[in-house]
C-alpha cells in the first residue's frame, strides 16, 4: 500500500514544476525554484527508500545478470515498479531542468522540448538537441533578410 501512495506521491509532486516551466518558464519564481536542487533531492532520498525496500538477495541477484524476460518478471512487482518510476521521474525532471536552464540562458524556445520531455524523456532530449543546431541557423536566415 505504501509504494501506492509513493507513485502517486511522486507524480503530483513533479507536476508543479513542469507546468511552471513549460506554462511560466520566463516567471521569477520559476526561475528562482528551477534554480534549486531541492526537489531532486526529495525524489532521491524517495528513489532510495524505495530501492531499499524493493530488493532482496534473490532480486539483486537476477538484476546483476538480467534478461529481457527476467527484468518483465521483475517489474511486474510493484515495489520495483514503483522505484523504476521514480526514477524515471527524477531523472526525467532533470533532464526538464537542464532544458529550460539553457533556454532561459540562450534565449531558446523550449515549450515544446519540455512537454515532449515530461511524455516521453529521451524525444524532449532530442527535440531540444535539434532545436539547439537549428536556432542559429534560424537566427542567420533571418538576419540576412
Amino acid at each position: 500500500m505504501i509504494f501506492e501512495y509513493i507513485f502517486n506521491f511522486g507524480n503530483l509532486f513533479v507536476l508543479p514544476f513542469w507546468v511552471l516551466m513549460v506554462v511560466l518558464p520566463n516567471w521569477e519564481v520559476t526561475r528562482k525554484i528551477m534554480a534549486s536542487y531541492i526537489p531532486f533531492v526529495v525524489l532521491a532520498l524517495l528513489y532510495v527508500y524505495c530501492f531499499v525496500a524493493s530488493l532482496d538477495p534473490e532480486k539483486l541477484e537476477e538484476f546483476a545478470n538480467p534478461t529481457l524476460a527476467i527484468l518483465a518478471d521483475l517489474f511486474s512487482d510493484e515495489k520495483v515498479m514503483t522505484t523504476g518510476w521514480v526514477h524515471f521521474l527524477v531523472m526525467d525532471l532533470f533532464v526538464g531542468r537542464w532544458i529550460y536552464l539553457q533556454g532561459q540562458e540562450q534565449q531558446l524556445f523550449t515549450r515544446h522540448s519540455l512537454a515532449l520531455c515530461l511524455f516521453a524523456g529521451p524525444m524532449g532530449l532530442l527535440s531540444h538537441v535539434i532545436t539547439l543546431w537549428v536556432s542559429p541557423l534560424l537566427k542567420k536566415s533571418a538576419e540576412a533578410v
